[in-house]
């Protein structure tokens, strides 16, 4: 089954709290082997059809700048591990009083690719927000492994937040 099947009222993701910030964590299966979602996440040519324009030093260490297509969000972020093709660590918000964690891990699972993402160190009044936001993230990316175009983002993101501000409400 791929990301956006059966999409409108699928959610992907969990809503906690740890150490008083919020924590999002989505995982999803793609019909498409792990080196392919691995490009997805880490090649900015593949970045920029879903996600959006990145730029800068994608090595260990490195620093780069970020601008979200379907949230707006811009800054710059810093590569904290990187194991091809399972582990992918980034910190965004450098400079900021709360830099968030991104953090995804992919298995193989025959011809299928599991992934994970949590994202860590979000204000929890915006728990929600960020839970749909992500969610539309991922479903982006789906779209682009299947060869189809990034979703409506304010629509679905409007689709999917009541039951994040659901979830969000048990997170604390």
């Amino acid at each position: 089954m791929n990301s956006n099947a059966g999409a409108g009222s699928r959610i992907l993701g969990s809503l906690r709290s740890a150490d008083g910030k919020g924590v999002v964590r989505m995982e999803d299966r793609f019909d498409t082997d792990i080196d392919d979602v691995w490009s997805a996440l880490t090649d900015p040519l593949r970045l920029v059809r879903w996600l959006g324009e990145v730029e800068g030093d994608l090595r260990l260490g490195g620093e780069y700048r970020f601008r979200f297509f379907a949230s707006g969000s811009e800054g710059t972020g810093r590569v904290e591990a990187c194991e091809p093709p399972r582990r992918l660590l980034l910190a965004h918000g450098l400079g900021q009083p709360d830099v968030q964690v991104i953090e995804a891990t992919l298995a193989a699972d025959g011809d299928q690719t599991i992934l994970v993402v949590e994202e860590r160190g979000m204000p929890l009044d915006l728990l929600a927000a960020y839970g749909a936001g992500i969610q539309v993230h991922v479903e982006d990316l789906a779209a682009h492994l299947a060869g189809r175009e990034r979703c409506d983002a304010g629509a679905r993101w409007n689709e999917l937040q009541p039951a994040y501000e659901d979830l969000a409400a048990n997170a604390g």
